[in-house]
């Protein structure tokens, strides 16, 4: 089995781009500078601003769900990664949350992906529950740490500032130890571990 299927690929893309479309109403790259305001206005701000959408969010959303296919396969597991569907609709979930978006529903809920994998031991099923999180929590302590010493140029701060901020949103959110969040599982591995 390749350690991507063509499948998977697609449903990167598609995750990525779907993801930069919901973030491109919170995230907008602002102009830098000396800049033309009409060449930046004249650009198609929507495009615009859902590259800098994905560019901010899709990293943690993909890299948390690569983290825990990578980890489960490197515990003997076959893993798939997944763009989440509705009532069977592929990437469905998506396009309800861009519905509810346009009819500006007060509450945002975010679907990112998910891995299946075959059944492995309750440590080995913790670690690979843990790996998605941690990979956010070192995306977070990177970013800060480029801004804090000065590795990055200036104009890149806010950018990684927010891809900071974002990944420890989600390294928080996905802790919790309730039904359906990393941290249950978690959890669950840790609790079927030891007792």
């Amino acid at each position: 089995m390749p350690l991507i299927t063509l499948w998977e690929i697609v449903d990167i893309t598609v995750m990525t781009i779907a993801i930069g479309y919901i973030f491109s109403r919170f995230f907008r790259r602002m102009p830098q500078g000396d800049y033309d305001p009409l060449t930046y206005y004249r650009k198609n701000s929507i495009m615009e601003d859902i590259k800098y959408g994905a560019l901010i969010a899709a990293p943690a959303v993909v890299l948390h769900e690569l983290a825990h296919k990578f980890v489960a396969i490197a515990f003997g597991a076959s893993a798939t990664l997944h763009a989440p569907s509705l009532f069977g609709i592929p990437y469905g979930m998506y396009l309800l949350v861009i519905l509810l978006m346009h009819l500006n529903f007060p509450i945002l809920f975010f679907v990112g992906g998910y891995v299946s994998h075959t059944a492995l031991p309750p440590i080995a099923s913790s670690i690979v529950s843990f790996a998605g999180p941690l990979t956010n929590l070192i995306l977070w302590l990177g970013g800060m740490s480029l801004i804090k010493y000065n590795l990055i140029k200036r104009k890149y701060y806010t950018t990684i500032g927010l891809m900071a901020k974002l990944n420890m949103f989600f390294f928080i959110f996905n802790m919790i130890p309730l039904p359906g969040f990393d941290g249950f599982n978690v959890l669950m591995g840790l609790i079927g571990a030891f007792f």
